[in-house]
């Protein structure tokens, strides 16, 4: 059976089917290291790309990790056996990764994937910004970083990638250009990428996406680095700057260090750890990077919607987080721009007339959302989850409804890129900030970032 077939036959199962047809091939897979029969099997929530089911063997704990479509592992640089070695590197050289227990076969019928032994702690940001004593946490994180930093390349698959600095921009580029081009604080961060190119540096293995969320920690402590499916050779600064962006502090935005604590401790922490030195203007450039990046990357998840490889509620409500990293990115970069032009009032926002007559489009996803709320407590697991994904997606369409908001425009997009129009264009930072705090209040009015930027853009509380 191929895996577009198995992605095809699960995709459709109910979810008591689906779990059947897992426990099934988890029996199978664990029975080749000597496992009992897995039991107490349920999906985690979260994860915007892989699937994580937690269950019990012989006493103890441990997660399945797997890929949901094979829409998700077509353009992946490898697949889950160079993951899970990955994970045992990191393992074995002391950092507090998983213990892979054994890898999905084709025989097992369940896809591609692997299970780990479970560890103890939460995931959750939340609940981990509201530990006590975040300093010690966030020491933990420096270390573990810096042992993954020194993984040495001998001990990894051939096929981890290094990222070439130059081909990784233009790659950015070419996925703006499928999606359309339309985005011009996307197209204005993508020029700046371009002007603003470092040299290459002795590239050190990246977990490539750590940052809160992927991280365990219990008592302050870290306890596991989770999902390592965007490890790749690079330069060490991307590591870091990516654990500290805005949309990774969650509530905090106070703390530029994933949320914990001050930048300036996590850089000494590092660099104590490390025994290497940080550079500003290369941490600053990947800051604008994985913008970007991630900005891209919630427009693609649209784009996998629409295909039918998947057609998980998630994805169209992940690509409408796209205006959280527009946000960010021009406070990222309005800096550069005339003293003036930052100092220039904000056009009003374009509000539409209240609705008369037959219901408008707003007040009927208004509704829907209403009726939804009356069965929350009816539901439990990963449909409560989802149920709360489906009433953040109607108040994206409520809040949208009550707003003129031009925020395609593919003609300034392109000029923004060609540099014929730039930062230094009178008037245009005031129309990007705009578009960008009423996109982003009719998507996710609750991003932190939002209300900091209203307040410095517009001197609003």
């Amino acid at each position: 059976m191929s895996d577009r077939t198995i992605a095809a036959k699960h995709g459709s199962m109910g979810t008591e089917e689906t779990r059947s047809a897992i426990a099934a091939g988890l029996e199978r897979a664990l029975a080749r290291v000597g496992q009992g029969v897995p039991h107490d099997l349920s999906r985690l929530t979260g994860g915007a790309t892989m699937e994580s089911w937690r269950f019990s063997a012989d006493g103890s704990d441990f997660v399945l990790r797997r890929a949901p479509s094979l829409g998700f592992m077509e353009d992946r640089p490898f697949g889950h056996d160079t993951e899970a070695a990955i994970i045992r590197a990191a393992h074995a050289a002391g950092v507090t990764a998983p213990e892979i227990v054994v890898e999905l076969e084709p025989d097992d019928d369940i896809g591609s994937g692997f299970v780990m032994r479970a560890l103890p702690g939460t995931p959750d940001p939340r609940a981990i910004l509201a530990m006590d004593g975040p300093g010690g946490l966030l020491q933990d994180i420096a270390r573990d970083l810096a042992l993954i930093h020194a993984i040495d390349r001998g001990t990894l698959p051939a096929d981890v990638p290094e990222l070439d600095y130059a081909d990784a921009v233009e790659g950015l580029a070419d996925q703006f250009a499928e999606a359309g081009g339309d985005r011009p604080i996307i197209a204005l961060g993508l020029k700046w990428l371009r002007d603003n190119l470092p040299e290459p540096v002795e590239p050190v293995l990246n977990h490539g996406d750590y940052r809160l969320g992927n991280l365990l920690a219990e008592n302050s402590h870290l306890t596991g680095v989770l999902d390592w499916e965007l490890a790749h050779f690079g330069d060490r600064h991307e590591d870091l700057a990516f654990g500290c962006m805005a949309v990774w502090r969650f509530s905090r935005v106070d703390r530029p260090a994933l949320g914990l604590g001050s930048l300036e401790d996590y850089v000494a922490a590092y660099e104590a750890e490390s025994g290497a030195s940080l550079d500003a203007g290369r941490f600053r450039f990947w800051l604008v990077y994985r913008t970007v990046w991630w900005a891209l990357g919630c427009i693609r998840m649209a784009q996998f919607w629409r295909s039918g490889e998947d057609r998980m509620l998630e994805r169209v409500v992940i690509s409408r987080r796209t205006s959280e990293q527009e946000l960010d990115l021009l406070l990222l970069l309005e800096d550069d721009a005339p003293e003036e032009e930052q100092a220039r009032p904000l056009p009003p926002s374009e509000v539409k007339l209240e609705p008369m007559g037959e219901a408008s489009a707003g007040e009927v996803a208004i509704a829907v959302s209403e009726w939804l709320a009356t069965i929350k407590d009816r539901m439990e697991g990963h449909d409560r989850f989802q149920l709360a994904v489906a009433r953040n997606a109607l108040g994206m369409i409520a809040r949208g409804d009550g707003v003129e908001i031009e925020f395609a425009d593919d003609l300034l997009a392109q000029e923004l890129l060609d540099g014929e129009r730039s930062l230094a264009t009178p008037g245009l930072l005031a129309l990007l900030r705009r578009t960008a705090l009423d996109k982003l209040a009719a998507d996710v009015p609750k991003y932190p970032m939002l209300a900091l930027a209203r307040a410095k853009w517009t001197g609003e509380d």
